[in-house]
């Protein structure tokens, strides 16, 4: 991406994305949390529900700054192809290398995954993008989105009977049964939320993504572009809600209504980074998050791996018992004078400023990890 092209606010967006994906991911103790900081159930939608998307949105609009410039100066189609295809699968084998640290059992091993699925997203969401224009990417989209939901409510599900949106009954566990066996996620058995069918309207989050950055790089009025993505996302939240009462809101299942209200969020929260960031100027209250945002997936991957390791480390405490080193911390120094809820807020906030330190000293030496 040229300089002269990047947008702060996008690279805030990307650091406050990031930044709640850790925070939601490392609590104190999963015991104790408060409700918008978990998922919701099944159906339904909290705030932690966003940050996945909002980051897949993030990832659309990044692609048309990125490959932009050398789609219209006709560089060599298959160098750019090959190009994304080696980004993907560095990031899905990043992805594979997280769900099996530190034992790799490759009979159980977790497939699907987060930057798995970001990385399957990406290459086919960039080839459609070398590959056509906003208008057959609006369709396209569009027909996505109904196949996904005619498929998901009126195929039979073999074995089961009618077509239905249940936890481990629907279209999407079945196949993930069939194709993925014991390689889901252990916590979700015998479906994974990052499964194969619910990728395809994951995609369409990542297409209206690149819509938005086909708008962004016009050469129309910044306040006309701002309003805009003020008015399309307010649509597509109302359509969202709409959509629901047909297909309900569901991360898990990636619901067609779940892709356009959270894309109709994001193209809020996009909008107003982008009106106070990049167009009024204020800056200052924002390089926290463009600290996280210039190194996001490098952030994502080494927290997840401390994580695990914090919890793998053992000490001996005063009572004379091993524990592990993030109860040891937890307990010692959260839990010994804050209630359990705020003790394990308190705890997640505290990782993601640690983090924020250290990515800190990586953007101070104009380190930028690009996977």
């Amino acid at each position: 991406m040229e300089k002269s092209e990047r947008l702060m606010s996008l690279d805030v967006f990307r650091g406050i994305t990031i930044a709640g994906m850790i925070l939601v991911n490392n609590p104190g103790s999963w015991g104790s949390i408060y409700p918008a900081l978990e998922h919701a159930e099944w159906n339904g939608c909290t705030p932690t529900d966003l940050v996945f998307p909002f980051f897949l949105f993030i990832v659309g609009v990044a692609i048309t700054f990125s490959l932009s410039k050398r789609k219209e100066r006709g560089d060599n189609q298959n160098k750019l192809l090959f190009q994304i295809l080696r980004r993907g699968l560095m990031l899905f084998a990043l992805g594979l290398i997280m769900a099996g640290f530190p034992n790799y059992n490759l009979s159980t091993i977790r497939i699907p995954g987060v930057l798995q699925r970001i990385a399957v997203v990406y290459v086919i969401s960039s080839f459609i993008f070398l590959k056509s224009g906003i208008k057959t990417t609006v369709i396209l989209s569009a027909i996505l989105l109904i196949l996904y939901w005619v498929i998901m409510t009126l195929i039979p599900v073999p074995g089961i009977g009618a077509g239905n949106l249940e936890k481990g009954t629907n279209i999407a566990a079945w196949l993930d049964q069939l194709i993925l066996g014991n390689h889901v996620w252990s916590y979700s058995k015998p479906w994974d939320p990052e499964g194969i069918l619910s990728t395809m309207p994951a995609i369409v989050t990542t297409l209206l993504g690149i819509i938005t950055g086909h708008w962004l790089k016009s050469d129309k009025d910044t306040t006309k572009k701002t309003v805009w993505l003020l008015i399309s996302g307010n649509l597509l939240i109302v359509l969202g809600y709409v959509w629901d009462m047909w297909f309900p809101l569901n991360k898990n299942l990636w619901s067609s209504s779940y892709v356009v209200y959270t894309a109709g969020l994001a193209l809020n929260f996009l909008a107003i980074c982008y009106w106070f960031i990049d167009i009024l100027g204020y800056k200052k209250w924002a390089k926290p998050f463009q600290v996280y945002g210039l190194n996001a997936i490098t952030v994502y991957f080494l927290s997840g791996i401390a994580a695990r390791l914090l919890n793998m480390i053992t000490i001996t405490a005063a009572d004379g018992k091993d524990v592990a080193l993030k109860s040891f911390l937890y307990n010692t120094f959260f839990l010994s004078w804050l209630q359990p809820i705020n003790a394990s807020l308190v705890f997640a906030l505290t990782y993601v400023l640690i983090w924020l330190g250290l990515m800190w000293i990586l953007y101070a030496r104009n380190i930028f990890i690009k996977v």
